[in-house]
C-alpha cells in the first residue's frame, strides 16, 4: 500500500475508532496519529512538498468523512465532534437570518486572527503535535455544519458541495501549509534533518496569501452564499 492510500485508510480507521470510544477529545487525537507519522517521514526524506501534499489530502479525506458521517448520523456527530453542536447552531441560525460572525467582518476578522496565532503558536512550538488536532477538530466541526446542513436541505448532494464555502476551503489550504512550516524548527532538531529554508519562502508567502484571500472573499461572498445555500436548503 502507498503512503496515499496508506493516509486515507488510517484516517478513515480513525473515525471508527473515535465512533467507538465515544470521547469528543480523543477524535482529533486519533485523527492527527493517523498522519503526523507520513508527514515525518516525508520531510526526513527532505521531501517538503511531499509532506504539504499528504497533510493536504489527510484534510480531504477528514473533510469527506466528516460530512458523510454528519450526513448520516447529524444527532451523534452533534455530541461527537468538538464544537460540533455549538458550530451547526451558529451557521444554521446565520443561514436562516443572513446575521452572524460568517457575515461580519468586524466579528469574524477577530476569530480569524485568534484562531491564526494560537495555530502558528502550537505548530512552532510543538512541532505541529498539538496544531494538527486543532486543525483536525476544526475540520470535524466544519464537516458536521456541511453534513448536517445536507440532511436537513432539499439539495443534499448540491448542499454538500456548497456547504464547504470557497473562503473556507482556502484557509483549510493555508493552514495545512502553515502547519507543516512551522513545524520544521522542532521537528527538524528532534528527528535530525536538514532543511532547505530558502524553499520554504514561496511557501511561506503562499500561505500568507491564501489568508488574506480567505478573508477577502468571506466579505465579499458571505452574504450571497447565505442566500444561495438557504435556497438549497429550501427553507
Amino acid at each position: 500500500m502507498g503512503a496515499a492510500s496508506a493516509i486515507v485508510v488510517a484516517t478513515l480507521a480513525s473515525y471508527v475508532a473515535g465512533w467507538i470510544a465515544g470521547i469528543p477529545f480523543l477524535v482529533p487525537v486519533l485523527n492527527t496519529a493517523a498522519s503526523f507519522p507520513f508527514m515525518v517521514a516525508a520531510l526526513r526524506r527532505g521531501e517538503l512538498r511531499v509532506a504539504i501534499a499528504r497533510m493536504l489530502l489527510w484534510a480531504l479525506t477528514m473533510g469527506v468523512a466528516a460530512t458523510l458521517l454528519s450526513y448520516a448520523r447529524p444527532a451523534q456527530t452533534d455530541r461527537l465532534f468538538l464544537r460540533g453542536e455549538a458550530y451547526r447552531t451558529e451557521m444554521f441560525a446565520w443561514l436562516m437570518t443572513g446575521r452572524g460572525a460568517e457575515s461580519s467582518p468586524r466579528q469574524f476578522l477577530p476569530q480569524h486572527a485568534r484562531d491564526t496565532a494560537v495555530f502558528a503558536g502550537f505548530a512552532v512550538l510543538t512541532g505541529g503535535m498539538l496544531a494538527m488536532p486543532m486543525g483536525a477538530a476544526l475540520m470535524n466541526y466544519m464537516g458536521h455544519y456541511v453534513g448536517a446542513l445536507a440532511a436537513a436541505s432539499r439539495e443534499p448532494a448540491l448542499a454538500m458541495v456548497l456547504g464547504w464555502h470557497p473562503w473556507a476551503v482556502v484557509r483549510v489550504v493555508s493552514f495545512v501549509i502553515l502547519g507543516v512550516l512551522l513545524s520544521l524548527p522542532v521537528l527538524s532538531k528532534l528527528y535530525r534533518f536538514g532543511v532547505d529554508w530558502q524553499a520554504t519562502r514561496p511557501l511561506f508567502a503562499l500561505a500568507i496569501a491564501g489568508l488574506i484571500v480567505d478573508v477577502g472573499l468571506k466579505a465579499l461572498l458571505a452574504p450571497s452564499w447565505q442566500r444561495l445555500l438557504l435556497r438549497v436548503a429550501g427553507w
